[in-house]
């Protein structure tokens, strides 16, 4: 694993811990500029046409409740994992999986008896999608997160029973969605999780939010929410080829989770923003994800 010295405790003086260098330093400096200009330079969303894929049917406590699962190129795809790596995952609890989706809004319809009724469109990548028409594990996780995701977001309580309509694509009509641009292509979401080797108790270390994405093909980020800290002092942080471990001062927090691609530690750099609270990383892959 890469040791801690690759930290620099603030984004603005960039101080060295260590035997940084100053060309390591300048490195460091320029890739987070580089990220917060391409931060700052995007549109704050997009507007995005889903196509028709398949539709399930529920209900609530305030009646049937249909779900067009869509898709577009335009939503980004979930790491590209296999069903044996992903079912392990799962099983040991490791890291938290998630299928990057947009939500649409509630929308009034009318069943095939001229009921009312309520028609939400949940649209992921296309490629994705195709993927999981050839897989019934994939279908029922994806639908099962949407279900998830809707009962988050619209506070409902959906019945966990469901099926899939038969030659019927969608019910209604798909309107355009908005999905907003800044929100880089998450290749997961690892945040709260640790090896189930190693409990801690409650009493202990906050374990931080981490939010990983691909930058470039061979680039991944991640930033890691400390709301707690005002800088990097204290701080350790060790990166292996697929493993990310963090500690923070005065055991404040630990993070420790496995990253399902090969990092290339040596040349991984991190450092401290003040205002946001976050330590920023940037990890170079020595395979590219297909």
């Amino acid at each position: 694993m890469a040791d801690s010295k690759m930290l620099v405790p603030e984004l603005n003086d960039a101080e060295t811990m260590g035997a940084e260098t100053s060309r390591f330093e300048e490195l460091l400096l320029q890739a987070s500029k580089e990220l917060q200009q391409a931060q700052t330079s995007r549109p704050e969303s997009t507007r995005i046409q889903p196509q028709p894929g398949f539709c399930i049917k529920t209900n609530s406590a305030e009646g049937k409740v249909f779900i067009n699962i869509c898709h577009s190129p335009s939503i980004p795809p979930p790491a590209d994992l296999t069903e044996d790596e992903l079912l392990q995952m799962l099983e040991e609890d490791q890291a938290g999986f998630r299928i990057p989706m947009s939500l649409g809004e509630p929308h009034a319809e009318l069943d095939a008896k001229g009921q009312g009724c309520t028609a939400y469109d949940v649209a992921v990548n296309s490629d994705f999608f195709r993927r999981m028409q050839n897989s019934d594990f994939l279908r029922e996780l994806v639908i099962t997160i949407a279900r998830e995701g809707l009962e988050d977001k619209y506070g409902l309580q959906l019945n966990p029973e469901w099926r899939i309509l038969k030659n019927r694509p969608f019910l209604g009509s798909i309107s355009q969605q908005n999905i907003r641009s800044q929100q880089r292509p998450r290749i997961q979401e690892l945040g709260n999780l640790h090896t189930p080797s190693s409990p801690r108790p409650e009493a202990g270390p906050e374990k931080p939010h981490l939010s990983l994405w691909l930058e470039a093909p061979d680039l991944l980020l991640a930033e890691i929410d400390l709301p707690k800290l005002d800088g990097a002092l204290g701080l350790s942080l060790e990166v292996g080829e697929n493993r990310l471990v963090m500690g923070g001062p005065q055991q404040l927090y630990h993070l420790d989770t496995y990253i399902p691609l090969r990092i290339n530690c040596d040349e991984s750099k991190a450092a401290f923003h003040q205002k946001r609270k976050q330590l920023m990383v940037a990890m170079p892959l020595l395979s590219v994800p297909s």
